[in-house]
């Protein structure tokens, strides 16, 4: 009998069982394996602060980001008194699910079926990976952190079967010599229609090797072929592809989490992906803890009420950056006009230092209101088409 059965053991699922091991909790995570997903690798340092992780996980550092509009036009934004880290899943994942491991949870490789309930008795069913066999576990609570598809979420949580997604692609390829157009410590990202009609593209290092790949919700682009082409724009169709990834990305976190009875979800399979940004492995880490703790006070109180904390401690820490990056996107990304607009809003000094201090911070800093009030003028300002976009 385990206390939480995890389901999934990427960022999220494997922070959830080990916060969950660490209060004293038996706990089985269940992952596929050798699934390596689409991701640029970016983490900030309140993430590696956080969730205890040291530079000896990263590939690179990063201290420049350089935005790239549809014309080809940039702003390069420096971070200023720190970095950010770039880590690579195919290495990362495997670290959090073998740190759990090692703190006490129980691990199993297989893909995950159904839960079954036999009166108060709850079933997790997977097939074994080696075996073939399917198999289970009996559970007094279940975390489902089984990405954007969750079967989990679709199986027991309202909405779960709903949830709006980005595809997206991405090859890791072997990283060429330091140039004018490709510098090892910087994260380009390119806002252009011909690349993505809805999203971006990007190009980000990761030491040897490097990760240039893009999203979009509109199914009829060729992601291989965008991939492809922004390749070409930036020197880079020689160098050798080393792997091709490709996957779901959700676009906004669900409206329920839980299925009042005896299941969270956490990360990507509650929809908690930054908009605007993408930027998942943050806020994945985040809803594995938060999943946790839910689940702990639930297993503590017998409240299942509790199992709603998940959501409830996440939102009121993030909704706001949610809000406001999702409004972003909204605005900015509908068109090559309103990208080239949106570059040229990056050239200012208080959007550059906001942006990051919301970054690398992961809120909104009120600090400084009329810094707010200046962007917010200017940001009207480059919308309505009243300031010309910036040349570089």
């Amino acid at each position: 009998m385990y206390d939480v059965v995890v389901v999934g053991g990427g960022p999220s699922g494997a922070t959830a069982a080990l916060d969950l091991v660490q209060s004293g909790h038996k706990v089985a995570m269940i992952d596929r394996d050798g699934r390596i997903k689409p991701c640029g690798g970016a983490i900030p340092p309140r993430l590696m602060e956080d969730f205890d992780i040291k530079d000896d996980q990263l590939v690179a550092k990063v201290n420049t980001a350089r935005m790239i509009s549809p014309s080809g036009r940039h702003v390069d934004i420096p971070i200023e008194n720190g970095f950010v880290g770039m880590v690579d899943r195919k290495d990362f994942d495997p670290f959090l699910r073998a740190r759990a491991k090692q703190a006490g949870a129980h691990c199993f490789t297989g893909t995950f079926l159904r839960i079954e309930r036999e009166g108060k008795d709850r079933f997790v069913l997977y097939r074994d990976k080696e075996s073939g066999e399917e198999r289970k576990l009996q559970t007094r609570l279940i975390i489902g952190a089984d990405g954007a598809r969750s079967k989990v979420a679709r199986q027991e949580v309202p909405g779960g079967d709903k949830i709006p997604y980005v595809l997206a692609y991405h090859e890791i390829i072997e990283a060429p010599a330091a140039t004018e157009t490709y510098d090892p410590t910087r994260c380009d990202v390119i806002y252009d229609g011909k690349i993505s009609p809805d999203f971006y593209g990007w190009i980000f290092p990761h030491g040897g090797t490097t990760s240039v790949g893009m999203g979009t919700i509109v199914t009829d682009v060729d992601l291989k072929q965008a991939t492809a082409d922004l390749r070409a724009s930036a020197g880079l169709s020689d160098c050798r592809t080393l792997r091709r990834e490709g996957a779901p990305i959700p676009l906004k976190p669900m409206k329920f989490w839980d299925n009042a009875n005896d299941v969270v979800l956490a990360g990507d399979a509650a929809g908690v992906v930054a908009p605007s940004s993408g930027e998942g492995i943050y806020y994945a880490m985040v809803g594995g803890r938060v999943a946790a703790t839910a689940a702990a006070a639930t297993l503590a109180s017998g409240k299942i009420a509790n199992l709603g904390l998940a959501r409830k401690l996440f939102m009121r820490e993030h909704k706001q950056v949610f809000k406001v990056l999702g409004a972003m996107q909204n605005a900015y990304y509908r068109s090559d006009e309103r990208r080239e607009r949106f570059v040229s809003l990056c050239h200012d000094v208080d959007v550059q230092k906001l942006t990051f201090e919301a970054y690398m911070n992961k809120k909104l800093v009120a600090a400084r209101p009329m810094a707010h009030l200046k962007i917010g003028i200017k940001n009207l300002a480059h919308l309505s088409g009243l300031v010309a976009t910036t040349r570089v």
